[in-house]
């Protein structure tokens, strides 16, 4: 489990250095053809983590409702976000992966509620979660690539 972590803080590592070298403004703009902007997809991809680790686990997730309400899969942003959000984006994106890592290593993760994902993966384990997690976040990386040269940045 520590490579696919190791993968995971990685990713996050590009993430963040997204959040703290994109202006504001541009975190928030939605280039044409596009549904969702480089802010919507870095946060999608820390509560979708939580979603699918935690929440089909049974257990207490490490972000708000009103975080999962905003960000989880279908959503798509609803006005601009503030600096302040940034802030707790960068902050959770290190710390929940790490908190993660050290519930696993506490054996937290015992019950898991199978569920299929979009492409049509049947997920049976937290840890199956946390591999495809790191698809899942490839994808989204993916499309930051393409907002930055959309954004000409």
């Amino acid at each position: 489990m520590k490579y696919t972590i190791d993968i995971t803080l990685k990713n996050r590592d590009l993430f963040l250095q997204f959040l703290e070298k994109t202006p504001l403004k541009l975190l928030n703009k939605i280039p044409e053809g596009f549904n969702n902007n480089i802010f919507w997809n870095i946060k999608h991809t820390v509560i979708t983590q939580q979603l699918l680790v935690y929440g089909l686990s049974g257990l207490p997730m490490n972000v708000s409702e009103e975080e999962i309400t905003k960000f989880r899969k279908g959503t798509a942003p609803q006005g601009d976000v503030t600096q302040e959000e940034i802030d707790l984006c960068k902050s959770q994106l290190h710390t929940l992966i790490n908190k993660t890592e050290e519930d696993w290593e506490k054996g937290l993760f015992i019950n898991y509620k199978e569920y299929t994902v979009t492409t049509k993966t049947t997920l049976t384990s937290a840890q199956d979660a946390l591999i495809f997690n790191n698809f899942h976040e490839g994808i989204h990386l993916g499309c930051i690539l393409a907002l930055k040269r959309a954004l000409g940045i």
